[in-house]
């Protein structure tokens, strides 16, 4: 028996236990049911036997109130012989096998005395333990219950489940038409870029910056503190920083610097090149790796000194994304997640110049595609999101008079999954009619007008639905684990 089977195996002689138990439950009632009723036969043939005896004495003229009851008793039971179960149809009843506990016993122990008593009783404990543990009714139930709530089901949509969806996708994409448009020139992006400025003035106030000198520009400020605060040692800025190894500006340094990606793979890179005292960077979709001077971080051991590096990494993000201190304008940010990933599709031929996938992606950030872009352009799509999800709910409860507990808007009903495809299917094709159209062919035009982030969020949905399709009727994994951990909060709440 394998370890990983030892809670199973306590399971199954549990069951077994629970099972002999009930069994010789069983068998007292049914003992003590006939000594009820051999009891009930014994007191009809004593008062038969009385009745005969009182008539008996009458006969030979002595009345029965003469004779001491002792006297009747002792002739009625003279030479009594004394009967066991067997005599008397009942089966003796043996005690139940236990397992010995004590409150110090270890698990291992006690995991020992399970499978003693399975030896004994001759448990099979690699057998199904469901079909061992649980009655037909309850499998039939638990498989009634895998069917309706834990399957992968095909989504069953109406005709108005679509319009809604494209409603939805249609509003989204126009928002993301006139309200984001270019990096720099929209509203929402304007909003990102003063949200963005707001969050690293509160950032650097958090580290100790007291704000700007009389007159100065307060983010700026902001930004030279953090930069003097939070050094690294892969921030290079041009190409000359790195012995002419290959091109880059104050423009692109920050998407060629994979440490610089606000996601895992900056994190990783970060942390790599302090400890290292590297850094590294993509040039022609290859891994560039510099050596740099001898960079300490501080920490009195390992796990210091990675918290350390940690916030380097952090700080030195909050430095860059809302541009360099000494820029002259909106200045270059940091890259949206996982775009700088981009530089490795070092393929294709694009434009009058024949660049590759790659060249267009860096000079497509260097006009301000940078991760504040990426805040404005998630707001169509976070609003194509919520009008989808609210409209899905007040169909369910208006239109099939559902109770509020079914009209929960969970992506794993199909209905509404599908029903989020096709909305951000829908934004998406809205912005790549734009982006055709006002590009004139030019692609970087087409990808400074292209919602990323509404490519993403579409791309997801369309491989759930896709892979929810292949495997329709098949076991749904996301959906028992949220039920199993939305179960478990509940018992820890009760407990």
């Amino acid at each position: 028996m394998k370890d990983t089977d030892t809670q199973v195996s306590v399971m199954l002689v549990q069951k077994h236990q629970l099972d002999q138990g009930e069994q010789q439950i069983g068998d007292l009632d049914n003992a003590l049911e006939a000594l009820q009723a051999l009891q009930a036969d014994n007191a009809t043939q004593l008062d038969e036997m009385l009745l005969t005896m009182t008539a008996l004495l009458r006969q030979r003229g002595i009345e029965p109130e003469e004779v001491e009851h002792t006297e009747i008793c002792s002739t009625l039971f003279a030479d009594p012989e004394p009967k066991t179960t067997s005599d008397i149809g009942i089966a003796p009843l043996s005690l139940l096998d236990a397992i010995p506990w004590h409150d110090n016993m270890s698990w291992a122990t006690y995991s020992a005395s399970v499978r003693h008593y399975a030896e004994r009783h001759h448990i099979n404990l690699e057998s199904d333990p469901f079909e061992r543990l649980m009655t037909p009714g309850q499998r039939a139930d638990l498989e009634r219950r895998i069917q309706q709530d834990f399957t992968l089901k095909t989504a069953h949509c109406d005709r108005y489940d679509y319009m809604i969806a494209g409603t939805c996708g249609v509003i989204g994409g126009l928002v993301d038409v006139f309200f984001v448009g270019m990096p720099g020139e929209g509203q929402l992006t304007h909003v990102a870029d003063s949200a963005v400025d707001s969050a690293v003035e509160k950032f650097a106030s958090a580290c100790g910056w007291n704000g700007p000198s009389e007159g100065g520009d307060a983010t700026k400020s902001a930004i030279g503190f953090l930069e003097r605060q939070f050094k690294v040692n892969y921030d290079h800025r041009h190409g000359g920083d790195v012995d002419g190894l290959f091109r880059m500006s104050t423009r692109n340094h920050h998407i060629k610097s994979l440490a610089h990606s606000p996601d895992l793979v900056g994190l990783f890179f970060s942390i790599l090149d302090q400890f290292t005292s590297t850094a590294h960077f993509v040039s022609d979709g290859k891994l560039v790796s510099v050596e740099t001077e001898t960079f300490e971080l501080k920490g009195s051991n390992f796990v210091a000194k990675l918290f350390c590096g940690f916030v380097n990494w952090l700080g030195h993000l909050f430095s860059d994304v809302a541009g360099s201190s000494g820029a002259a304008s909106r200045g270059s940010g940091i890259p949206i997640p996982f775009y700088s990933l981009l530089q490795f599709a070092n393929v294709g031929e694009f434009g009058q110049h024949r660049q590759t996938f790659a060249t267009i992606a860096v000079q497509v950030f260097e006009k301000g595609y940078d991760l504040r872009h990426g805040l404005a352009m998630a707001i169509p799509v976070l609003l194509t999101e919520l009008l989808t999800r609210v409209m899905w709910v007040v169909k369910q409860r208006c239109y099939h008079r559902a109770p509020w507990s079914q009209c929960l808007p969970s992506a794993n009903n199909p209905e509404l999954r599908r029903m989020l495809m096709v909305g951000h299917g829908t934004l998406c094709l809205v912005d790549a009619g734009d982006a055709a159209l006002r590009s004139g062919g030019d692609m970087i035009q087409f990808l400074l007008r292209t919602n990323l982030i509404g490519w993403a969020r579409f791309g997801t949905l369309a491989v759930k639905e896709l892979n929810a399709w292949y495997r329709a009727g098949k076991l749904d994994v996301d959906a028992v684990d949220d039920y199993l951990d939305a179960d478990l909060r509940r018992m820890l709440g009760a407990a």
